[in-house]
């Protein structure tokens, strides 16, 4: 196990410099153009080291030293952990831009459509090619089903102004994923979702009032907790 454990560290860090790029490229606020260079030095945004500072100029750039490492290596020893078959890539690739999404999603609170898209197509081609490895086509049906449950659940979310435009998207592309593993692990993904999100946003409330501080307006990116919630319903389905 120490072998497999150390082989997922070792590329959940090889992943992170391309994943801080996408973080810094995508972690713009709504309205503004994408981060396509450094705005200190102009040198183009892609890969980036462990320190979170441009290679040219040492400037601040996306998430902060270290922690797209930490998590990128723990999303993928999870990952290594739950493999049990042909689904393990499309779960590997919905750990790695899941990683991008839910930084990008606690820095700016919004789910750039563009990762989502890149998401939801990754995940539906590498379930298919396992469904036809393990020839069993009928499975997509039920991802399908799920996608579509979970995402409209959310997107209802939406429609009453509860949750970001992003919100739902992502919904669809872990809810067909989760089907593959089936309607308790879908249904429960969403449910450890919204608990968590929830449980969140009770801290921050109780911690501004501790501190005397205005609680109207402190918004809680619920894409990290849709991402939280769908691996560990398949750690523990």
């Amino acid at each position: 196990m120490v072998p497999v454990v150390a082989a997922a560290v070792l590329v959940g860090l090889l992943v992170a410099p391309p994943l801080r790029g996408l973080i810094a490229y995508f972690a713009v606020p709504e309205g503004e153009p994408w981060c396509k260079a450094c705005p200190l030095c102009g040198r183009a945004v892609r890969l980036l080291p462990p320190t979170g500072r441009c290679p040219g100029c040492r400037g601040r750039l996306g998430a902060g030293a270290g922690t797209v490492e930490a998590v990128a290596a723990a999303v993928a020893v999870a990952v290594a952990y739950a493999a049990d078959g042909p689904q393990t890539m499309a779960l590997g690739w919905a750990g790695a831009l899941g990683v991008a999404l839910g930084f990008v999603d606690a820095r700016v609170r919004r789910l750039p459509h563009l990762l989502n898209l890149a998401l939801l197509a990754g995940v539906a081609v590498l379930l298919a090619a396992a469904a036809l490895a393990e020839g069993r086509p009928g499975v997509l049906v039920r991802c399908l089903l799920a996608a579509l449950t979970v995402g409209m659940l959310l997107e209802l979310a939406v429609w009453a102004k509860a949750l970001g435009p992003g919100d739902s998207p992502l919904g669809f592309a872990l809810g067909g994923l989760l089907g593959w593993y089936g309607w308790s692990v879908a249904l429960g993904g969403l449910f450890a979702a919204m608990v968590l999100a929830g449980l969140w946003a009770t801290l921050l409330v109780v911690a501004a009032l501790a501190r005397r501080r205005e609680v109207r307006g402190r918004d809680v990116p619920v894409g990290p907790f849709l991402l939280l919630g769908a691996l560990i319903a398949v750690l523990a389905g």
